[in-house]
Order: structure tokens, then C-alpha cells, then sequence
């Protein structure tokens, strides 16, 4: 999905522990009169429009002036002398190869700075967007477009660093034509920012003119972002109580009473209270992870308490975002990193830690834990072994270590884990130790907590171990997958990770328990898989997928109609066809609501491609490099097009046309060698094969590819030497393996062949192909030794 380029800034709605009064049976404030069962989806099906803010407060005035302080009340404002934080006092500011000057003129804040091409332009900046550790700014343009400055104010005190300002995007970011250019489209906030930082957004982009029309009820996060719209509540309370219909949720649409008449009782045991009774719903969860969730929008007429999956796409434990442990790396939002957590599996919610409406923690410091955690067990340098009252003394440096994002703003990772040192040596994921200790390492952490405990706890994320095999491809990379699918004990996002990864490590052992987690009563366990089977063969993927067509949630189905289009189709039965041609149009839908995207449009070209409409293909590729032509799987995807047509020399044209705009990218130079291979110019093939296996080193297919290329154009030895090289960076990849058994066993190098077989084997045991070829290698090394 894309990177939000444009902070969200509202206040993240962190999840520390749970709420509870010091060591006391207590019942969680806030309760609501109705605490009947939701209907699916939606909280209510009552007809309600937005009616603003100013109608909330002024019943639930203590509420609201919580909120009018709070962050999500300053999420965005229209530029003022108010609103505005910045310096904006005619001085240049230079960043890279460019600089701009922030000025006032008159009561506008303008900036004159760099455009599109590169020649000098002078904007107006139309809003201020977040505030606190920094404030962005928007410039609103004819076509309907707000865009985020590049140039950021940090508005943290002096002392610390801030009242400066400093360039969010350095290098790419600093030039003009590039994505995350403040021109460019990784910038526009109607995409990106604008979702979670006003209420009741609407995006209203129009395809054909390419403009938007962008509307919202309240500029900011307001009452009925996460209430959902109030009319028919305040018809209700204008209703004179004997006469008040019984309305579910009181007419709001979401239902946030996870909390209401629940009891969190100690326990002597463990020093920790636990929930009275598991939570029925996890509705007050999805209305924060509409915005502090990694994910991808495909709808906006969400309302909050309807399911997330019906509009949203979050994301998994995935490679880029997180490390193998869970431990966050890229910019998360902490909704995923708090699924993984224990907290979670305990029924807490995201209001046991933060009071809701000013978003600030319910106790300060170490207290908002001792509200669950006994501080005369948890409180004491006998548990966390450091000065009391020191910095190492508080919960959160060892359980919720920070990542700095956006240049100045360190986000607290709310899988709330115990600190594992250990696997900062054996895996090379971070750990809490080193961010106060970054002079002793790794190794000397480990050894200290083994001294502390006698009986290390492992924590909750039991998958690192699995994950990192797989993403290595080593040995027993498949078994370990299966076991966490299979294991309930494990958190769901945890499952559904492990099913995205066994998408790479199929095997007919881990088949059935794929299959089966598409009957999950998770939504993103059963989306998780009906994304890993789908390079199933046809007839499987008809049959094992076809009943997903009709699944709860609108993502699942969507994700079900793009693998069966194609081949698949035509294997479902008469019932399922019908219910494909309706997620088909829903999956139509989903990418007509991104439009403005290159990806959306990938996306329908793909599945064009599939169902074999060339034409149609080509014209969505050819979309999406309209909307983005730095967008390079839509040059891939429009040459294939045109080479599968009979236009080779016009596919060769157009892969060169993408270089001459993407110099750099190894994907285009990969796809242009792989083009010329198959028009004959192996010379010319091999210089752009070779081009790419250098840009992108980390990419083991390019290198195998170009070894493969270098060894059927005579170049033994080359060959060779590189998939060496690439089995150095990559030591468990099948195809480079598989390779160097049949090239070393070809140069006589048999011992080199038969180690390669071996190691094939250890990858997958149970493959009799890679069996026979370790026997046939040690057959051969015999017969040469006798």
C-alpha cells in the first residue's frame, strides 16, 4: 500500500496496559444504557446524518473540552496567525540543491519555493496540518489538489532542538518530479492525509477530469469521526425521555461499551488483574485503526462502527514495515503492533490507557500500568533492575521502546513485548537494551537478563524464530509457518502473517491448513489466505476460493474475485459465477475509489490480462503512467502487453522510454534484458541484465536470471562466480541452488554440486525431485573416486 507521505498528526491513541483502580475489583466508567448485541457490520442501521461538533458539546460539555484541547481537535485548521506555528519570516531556508522562502504577505502565509519542473513558484499555504512535534502545511491548488510541503516546522521548544525549520523528504524528496516531491503524488493529501485528519471526508475524485472535489463535515477530527454521524442521537435526546425510541447504540453507529460493566479482578498469582469477562466486540479497536493502522482505503462511506474490512486493507507483519519479531520499522500507527500484544489478547482496549477524548494517558508515568500491574511486584528494581525513579525505572523504556518518525517524533511500539536481547544477536531484530545502552551491545544485554532471570519469560510474539526462517528460506521455513497458522494460542495478525509468507513455501503438508483458514473467524486470517492460495492452479483455486465470493467482509471478497479472474472463472459453479460478477464489480469499485493512483490502475490491468482483454489491459496500464510515471510496474505490465500482442520493437521502445524517464531502476533494466534475450540481442541483453543485478543487489532473482543469461551465452565461469556471490547473499534461494548443482556438477566441480543438493534437501525434506538429484550428485562423486 502506499506510504502516507503527509503525517497523520492526530494524537496516537497508544495502548499501554490495562484499567483498572489500584488493586481493587473495578467497573470501567463510561457505561452506555444499551448493551445489546450490534447487527453485523454497522452499529446501527438508523439513518443519521453529520451535524457537527457544536451540537455534541453542548450536551456533553466536559467531553468536549477534553477534546477542543486535544490533538485530533488541531489535526487541521485553516492557516491563520492562530493556527499557524511556523516562522514565516522571509528568511530562505535551504535544503539540498533548492531552498524556500517562507513569508508573510498581508494575513497570508506563502511560501516561494520550487514547482513541478523546477522553475520558481510562490504558493499559498491554505492549512496547517498537525501540530505537535511538528506542523506541516498544505497549499491548495486549481485543481481541487492540497499538497504537503516538503518543509517541515519543528515545533518542539528550542531547548530540545526545535523551533527550526527542516526538509521531511531529503534527497528524492528535495527534487522536482519526484513522488514525494511537495508536488508530486505521494504528497496530495485528498490521497494520503485526508481521511484521518478531518470527519466525514469524502474524496470525490473524478478520473476524467483528474481533479478533486474533496469534502468534509468538520475540518478536523471531531465528535462524529469516531462516534459516527449524530442526528438521529440528538433526535433522541431532543425527545422527551418517556417517549424515546429503544435505538441501538442511542442512534450512534458505533457502539463504544467494550468497557461498560466490565471487571478487571487482581491476581495474587501473577500481580496482574484480568478481564472479568472476554469482550464481545472489537469495535472501539477498528475506530482507532480506521487512522492509526498501516492500511489501504478502498471506500469512504465507512462510518465508524462498521467493520474495517468493508473499507479498509490493514497490513501484516510484513518485511519493510516490521521485523521478523514484530517490533515496528516502519511507520505502523501501532494498531498492528497492538494486535500481536498480550494487552490485546486480554481484552484490553485502546481507552483502558488513554482517556478518549483528550487522548492523554488515564495516569502519569509508571501509574497508568500499576492500574493492572502490582507496583509493590512490577514498581521495584527487583523486576526491572534499574535506579528507581531513573530512566530505565519507567515501564515504557524497556516495554515500549520508541522509533523516530517524521525527522523529530518518537512513537512508542505498542506490542508492549518483553525485551529480548537474545534475539537481537540471534536475529539481528532491535531491542529496548540498546537504546540506553548502545555502547555495551547485543551480547552484554543477553548475558545481563540471563543473570536477572533465572527463567527468562519469552514474551508473547512466539513467531520471530518462524519468520525469520522464512524470509530467509531456511530449513523447516514451512513447518514453522504451519505451526503458527494452526496455533490459536497466536495472536490473529501473527496467523495471518504466517500465511502470507507460506504463499512462498506451498507444500502439500501446508495446504489443508490454508484451506482451512479461510473459513477463520478472524477477517484478516481468512483475507491472509485467500491471498496465499491464490497462485493455486484453477480448478483448486475455483474450489477452495469460490465460497469466499460471498465472505462477510468486502475486502475478502474483492481479494477472492482478483485471484478468480481468468482461468478460475470458469471453473466455478452456476451460484458462484453469480456471486463473482458482483465482488467483480466491487473489486471495480475499490480501484475507481483510487483512481488517482498508478496502483488502482495496475491493479484493473492486471486482471484485464488475466481474463485475456489485451486491449483494455494495456489502456489501464497506460492510465496509470499518466497518473505517475515513476510508477515502474506499469511499464512492466504495459510492455508485456504490447510483446504478447506481436509488437516487440514497440514494447522494446516503451521499456526504454521508462528508462530514459527511471534511469536508476533495475526493474525496467531487468525487463528490458529479459525483452532483448527474447528478440535475440543477447549482447545487448546481458549488458542490461547485468545492469540490474548491480542496481539491485538485494534482488537474487536479477542475479540468477543474469547467471543463467551469462552461462547460455558461453560465459561459464561468469555464470559460476556469480550465483556464488548470490548464494552468499541469499545462501537458501531454491533457483540459485538448483542452478549451481547443475553448473558446478557441468565444471566438474562435484563436491561443489553434491554440498548444493544437499542443502536443497535440508530446505525441503519431503521434495523427492530434490532427493533424486542429492542421490544422482553422490552417485557421480563415487563413481569419480573409484
Amino acid at each position: 500500500m502506499p506510504r502516507s507521505m503527509a503525517q497523520r498528526l492526530v494524537l496516537t491513541l497508544s495502548v499501554v496496559m490495562l484499567s483498572l483502580a489500584p488493586w481493587v475489583a473495578w467497573t470501567a466508567e463510561e457505561p452506555t444504557p444499551d448493551h445489546r448485541e450490534p447487527t453485523k457490520g454497522a452499529g446501527t442501521s438508523v439513518a443519521a446524518d453529520y451535524v457537527g461538533s457544536g451540537r455534541c458539546t453542548a450536551c456533553h460539555a466536559e467531553a468536549g473540552r477534553a477534546w477542543q484541547g486535544s490533538q485530533h481537535a488541531k489535526a487541521m485548521q485553516p492557516a491563520s496567525q492562530r493556527t499557524v506555528l511556523g516562522r514565516f519570516d522571509g528568511r530562505s531556508v535551504a535544503h539540498g540543491p533548492s531552498s524556500t522562502r517562507p513569508y508573510r504577505r498581508g494575513g497570508e502565509f506563502r511560501v516561494a519555493t520550487q514547482g513541478a519542473d523546477g522553475r520558481p513558484v510562490d504558493v499559498l499555504v491554505s492549512h496547517s496540518f498537525g501540530v505537535a512535534p511538528l506542523q506541516q502545511y498544505l497549499v491548495s491548488r486549481p485543481d481541487g489538489r492540497k499538497q504537503a510541503l516538503g518543509l517541515a516546522w519543528d515545533s518542539r521548544p528550542a531547548a530540545v532542538g526545535g523551533q527550526r525549520w527542516f526538509q521531511l523528504f531529503a534527497g528524492d524528496g528535495e527534487r522536482p518530479g519526484h513522488p514525494q516531491h511537495w508536488s508530486g503524488i505521494d504528497q496530495n493529501w485528498n490521497h494520503q492525509c485526508a481521511d484521518c485528519h478531518s470527519t466525514n471526508l469524502r474524496k470525490g475524485y473524478d478520473a476524467a477530469s483528474d481533479r478533486f472535489a474533496t469534502t468534509w463535515s468538520e475540518i478536523n477530527v471531531a465528535c462524529e469521526a469516531c462516534h459516527g454521524p449524530g442526528s438521529a442521537h440528538v433526535r433522541w435526546a431532543e425527545t422527551p425521555a418517556a417517549q424515546r425510541p429503544d435505538l441501538p447504540s442511542l442512534g450512534l453507529s458505533a457502539r463504544l461499551d467494550e468497557r461498560a460493566a466490565v471487571v478487571w479482578m487482581p491476581d495474587a498469582a501473577s500481580g496482574t488483574a484480568r478481564r472479568g469477562a472476554p469482550p464481545a466486540r472489537r469495535s472501539e479497536v477498528e475506530v482507532c485503526a480506521r487512522c492509526h493502522a498501516r492500511r489501504g482505503q478502498f471506500s469512504d462511506e465507512h462510518r465508524a462502527g462498521d467493520a474495517l474490512f468493508d473499507a479498509f486493507r490493514p497490513a501484516l507483519l510484513e518485511p519493510g514495515l516490521y521485523h521478523v519479531d514484530g517490533q515496528q520499522r516502519d511507520e505502523v500507527y501501532n494498531h498492528g503492533s497492538f494486535l500481536q500484544s498480550r494487552m490485546h489478547a486480554a481484552g484490553v482496549t485502546c481507552t483502558d490507557c488513554h482517556e478518549p477524548h483528550g487522548g492523554k494517558l488515564r495516569a502519569a508515568g509508571n501509574a497508568v500500568c500499576a492500574r493492572c500491574h502490582e507496583s509493590a511486584r512490577f514498581d521495584t528494581p527487583a523486576h526491572h533492575h534499574h535506579a528507581p525513579q531513573g530512566p530505565g525505572a519507567q515501564c515504557v523504556a524497556c516495554h515500549m521502546p520508541t522509533t523516530v518518525y517524521m525527522g523529530v517524533d518518537p512513537r512508542h511500539d505498542h506490542s508492549l513485548r518483553i525485551p529480548r536481547p537474545d534475539r537481537t544477536v540471534a536475529l539481528g531484530v532491535p531491542n529496548a537494551c540498546d537504546q540506553c545502552h548502545r555502547d555495551r551491545g547485543a551480547p552484554w544485554a543477553a548475558k545481563a537478563v540471563r543473570q536477572w532471570f533465572a527463567n527468562p519469560k519469552p514474551g508473547f510474539q512466539a513467531f520471530a524464530e518462524a519468520f525469520f526462517a522464512a524470509d530467509a528460506g531456511a530449513p523447516g521455513a514451512a513447518q514453522g509457518l504451519t505451526d503458527i497458522v494452526s496455533d490459536l494460542a497466536q495472536s490473529a495478525i501473527a496467523r495471518a502473517s504466517a500465511l502470507a509468507r507460506l504463499a512462498a513455501h506451498r507444500s502439500p503438508a501446508a495446504l489443508p491448513v490454508m484451506v482451512s483458514a479461510l473459513d477463520d473467524a478472524d477477517d484478516q486470517v481468512r483475507l491472509a489466505a485467500v491471498q496465499a492460495l491464490a497462485t493455486l492452479e484453477p480448478g483448486l483455486r475455483a474450489r477452495h476460493l469460490g465460497p469466499r465470493l460471498a465472505d462477510a467482509r468486502r475486502a475478502v471478497r474483492i481479494e477472492a474475485a482478483r485471484a478468480l479472474a481468468g482461468p478460475a472463472e470458469r471453473r466455478l459453479s452456476a451460484a458462484d459465477q453469480a456471486m463473482f460478477t458482483k465482488a467483480l464489480a466491487e473489486f471495480a469499485a475499490a480501484e475507481a475509489f483510487n483512481a488517482d493512483r498508478p496502483e488502482a490502475h495496475v491493479r484493473l490491468g492486471d486482471v484485464q490480462a488475466a481474463r485475456g482483454a489485451a486491449d483494455q489491459a494495456a489502456a489501464e496500464y497506460r492510465l496509470a503512467l499518466q497518473r505517475d510515471a515513476t510508477h515502474l510496474p506499469a511499464w512492466v505490465g504495459l510492455a508485456n502487453q504490447l510483446e504478447q500482442a506481436g509488437q516487440g520493437a514497440q514494447a522494446l521502445q516503451l521499456l526504454r522510454d521508462g528508462l530514459a524517464r527511471n534511469p536508476r531502476a533495475a526493474e525496467l533494466q531487468h525487463a528490458l534484458g529479459l525483452a532483448l534475450i527474447r528478440s535475440a540481442d543477447r549482447q545487448q541483453a546481458l549488458r542490461w541484465l547485468a545492469a540490474a543485478a548491480r542496481g539491485a543487489p538485494d534482488n537474487i532473482r536479477f542475479a540468477y536470471v543474469h547467471a543463467v543469461a551469462l552461462h547460455d551465452s558461453g560465459d561459464r565461469a561468469a555464470a559460476l562466480q556469480q550465483l556464488r556471490a548470490a548464494r552468499q547473499r541469499r545462501p537458501y534461494d531454491r533457483d540459485v541452488l538448483l542452478a549451481l548443482v547443475s553448473y558446478e556438477r557441468e565444471a566438474g566441480e562435484l563436491r561443489r554440486a553434491a554440498e548444493a543438493a544437499e542443502s536443497l534437501r535440508g530446505i525441503d525434506p519431503q521434495n523427492p525431485a530434490y532427493a533424486r538429484l542429492a542421490a544422482q550428485i553422490t552417485e557421480a562423486l563415487r563413481a569419480k573416486s573409484r
